[in-house]
C-alpha cells in the first residue's frame, strides 16, 4: 500500500492556492503533467463535487472524480481508472488552512498498485514519485 502525506506552507493566500489546485483543466502548467482535461463538470461548480478529470504524466494516465469540494479549505478525490497500471485508490484529500497571509496545505493520497507479486515494490515507487510530484506542484503554485 502507498501512503503519501505532504505538508507545505505556501506564501500565497488560501483563495489563490485553492483556485490553482482545483483548476483541473490547467494542471498541464505544472511540472511533469502533460495532459489535463476536465471531462465532466461538477454538480454545483465546474471543478466541484462530481467533476471528472483526466491527468496525464508521461505514460501514466489517471481518471479522478472529485468527491468533496468545500471552497477554499478542502477537496477530496478518488482515482476511478488508471493506466498503464491499475490503482486501487482508497483516499485522496487536499486540506488547506489559512496561516495569516500564507496557506498550509496537507495532501494525502493512499492506495495500492494492483499488480501481482510486484505490487508492493510498485507501491514504494509510487509513494516516492507522487510525493515528489505533489511537492513540485505546490512549489509551482507558489511561483504563480
Amino acid at each position: 500500500m502507498f501512503n503519501i502525506h505532504v505538508e507545505r506552507t505556501l506564501t500565497k493566500d488560501i483563495d489563490s492556492v485553492f483556485e490553482a489546485i482545483s483548476d483541473h483543466a490547467r494542471y498541464d502548467r505544472f511540472p511533469g503533467v502533460d495532459k489535463s482535461v476536465l471531462v465532466e463538470q461538477g454538480e454545483e461548480e465546474k471543478n466541484g463535487t462530481g467533476a471528472l478529470r483526466i491527468i496525464g504524466a508521461g505514460p501514466l494516465e489517471l481518471t479522478e472524480r472529485i468527491t468533496q469540494f468545500e471552497r477554499p479549505t478542502r477537496m477530496h478525490y478518488c482515482i476511478e481508472k488508471s493506466s498503464p497500471l491499475s490503482i486501487l485508490h482508497t483516499r485522496g484529500e487536499i486540506i488547506l488552512q489559512p496561516d495569516g497571509e500564507r496557506t498550509r496545505v496537507i495532501w494525502i493520497s493512499e492506495g495500492r498498485i494492483k499488480v501481482p507479486l510486484l505490487g508492493r515494490t510498485l507501491d514504494r515507487l509510487a509513494e516516492r514519485s507522487f510525493t515528489k510530484a505533489f511537492n513540485a506542484l505546490l512549489k509551482a503554485i507558489e511561483r504563480l
